[in-house]
């Protein structure tokens, strides 16, 4: 027989926290706009949710649990009620921040040109340090270049077949099922794929957030433009070449859109001279966010005041993407100045290479698996703490 006791310790025990998964719901804004939310919650309370297919936000635990109700449509009275008890806090203060969190949310959903990545009040280092899944895939389309591009804006050639329409959408369906939230198509020049606007789709339909790393010269066509942008197409990262005035033209015609748009420099010793000038364009021009690295460990030095300059114009640095010469930016470059190890978790971000070859990341050259021909689970077993990039 139960004692009165061990009944009492059970009415008084803090609820279970929610279990790990995906929880998704559909709802419309005050202002009758549909949105999308999906929430993936990781073992250790953490979260992602993703908003609108649009922006991932990184949460940590308890502001998971909040998403969890929310996602859940449970009422603010019973959402303090859970949260009064797990966490030892007054009803009021639960009220106060579960109001908080979803004026938060409906705020980012209500904002144009949202950011891919966010953070909510948590350090990511230890709010993703134990990750079901990598929070994006980068996915080499090709390694197939517009003529006249030269050769390092594509890895070496390392893929004897580019895989077809139906086996990438079978690869995003797949990621999509592993818990992976974010896309990133990328190559080679990705736009030479006939098929772009239909993975852009597929990745949309599954709730994936999708980006594009691309040196941006077919978005001059506005036909072309529209039809990414109608597909779901939700960041870009453009590969500038200054000196090309193709480029420019692009670019100032990408902009206006509703996309957020990261501009791309890699510093050169024909460019660099002028990239003070080029970053005050780029400010001038209203682009979103900057990502800076450099061809040469000679020219490392100009990237430091470059970052002190993009900070006064009111651009804003981002690092992560896949570029050429990633490694080469200056956060890493301090951090390595420093013995500081990698911030981020070693499975954060995987790429895929065109025939669907599993790396560690862009320039590792160290073949995990094959993420058509087998699952997650299996290739997650091989993966290690990467090396850096092979030159």
């Amino acid at each position: 027989m139960t004692s009165i006791r061990e009944a009492i310790a059970r009415l008084l025990a803090p609820p279970p926290p929610p279990a790990p998964g995906v929880y998704t719901t559909a709802a419309e804004t005050q202002d009758g706009r549909p949105y999308r939310l999906h929430l993936r919650l990781e073992a250790d309370g953490s979260g992602l949710l993703i908003l609108d297919a649009a922006t991932v936000l990184y949460l940590n635990p308890t502001a998971a649990e909040y998403a969890y109700h929310f996602v859940q449509g449970h009422h603010a009275e019973e959402t303090a009620a859970d949260m009064t008890r797990r966490y030892h806090i007054s009803r009021q203060q639960a009220l106060d921040d579960y109001t908080q969190f979803q004026e938060r949310i409906r705020t980012l959903l209500e904002t144009p040109d949202l950011a891919p990545d966010l953070y909510l009040e948590s350090a990511e280092a230890e709010t993703l340090a134990s990750l079901s899944a990598p929070l994006r895939l980068d996915c080499a389309l090709t390694y197939r270049l517009p003529e006249g591009i030269p050769a390092e804006y594509a890895p070496a050639k390392r893929v004897d077949r580019e895989l077809s329409t139906g086996e990438w959408e079978t690869i995003l369906d797949k990621s999509w099922q592993a818990g992976i939230p974010h896309v990133v198509f990328t190559g080679g020049e990705p736009t030479l794929r006939e098929d772009l606007p239909a993975l852009i789709a597929r990745g949309e339909a599954n709730g994936q957030v999708t980006g594009l790393c691309s040196l941006g010269l077919r978005l001059r066509d506005p036909a072309y433009r529209r039809a990414l942008l109608q597909t779901g197409l939700d960041h870009l990262l453009f590969l500038l070449r200054p000196a090309d005035p193709a480029s420019w033209e692009a670019l100032e015609a990408i902009l206006p859109e509703d996309i957020f748009t990261t501009v791309h420099l890699t510093l050169t010793p024909e460019n660099t001279p002028q990239a003070e000038a080029t970053l005050r364009r780029l400010a001038e021009l209203g682009a979103n966010a900057l990502s800076l690295s450099a061809a040469d460990p000679a020219l490392y030095p100009a990237l430091a005041p470059l970052q002190d300059l993009s900070a006064d114009l009111g651009l804003e640095l981002k690092w992560g993407l896949p570029v050429p010469y990633g490694e080469a930016n200056p956060v890493t470059l301090e951090e390595r100045a420093a013995g500081d190890a990698a911030s981020a978790p070693a499975c954060a971000c995987l790429y895929l290479e065109p025939d669907g070859d599993v790396l560690p990341a862009q320039g590792v050259n160290r073949v995990l698996g094959n993420f058509l021909r087998e699952d997650w689970e299996t290739i997650r077993q091989r993966l290690v703490p990467a090396s850096s990039p092979t030159p």
